[in-house]
């Protein structure tokens, strides 16, 4: 890995992998600094795994105004995201990130 990246661990449940062609578990390669020069943060993130990793067209979904939409539960490193500043948190090499939808058809 280069020195200008990081890597995270994204894990995807309650239904979410689908929109990632059934993959649970995705190595994620970030650059260390975003094109406005900050580092990425979780908003970031959701671009980036629907830009580069989403192979379902409904990104809906999944992102909604630049930011997990509502309905989904979101974990990084074991702690909810509401703890850590929520889409403003940046990102750290070897993060772990949880998203976990809890909407449930019936």
């Amino acid at each position: 890995m280069a020195t200008d990246s990081i890597a995270i661990n994204v894990e995807l449940a309650g239904g979410l992998e689908i929109l990632f062609n059934n993959e649970r578990k995705l190595n994620v390669e970030l650059p260390a600094t975003t094109a406005n020069g900050s580092p990425p943060n979780i908003n970031y993130l959701v671009g980036h795994l629907c830009d580069h990793h989403m192979k379902d067209s409904r990104r809906e979904l999944f992102e909604l105004q630049g930011t997990v939409r509502p309905g989904i539960l979101v974990l990084i490193n074991d702690a909810d995201w509401e703890l850590e500043g929520e889409g403003e948190y940046e990102l750290k090499p070897k993060d772990q990130i949880l998203f976990v939808s809890t909407l449930h058809g019936g």
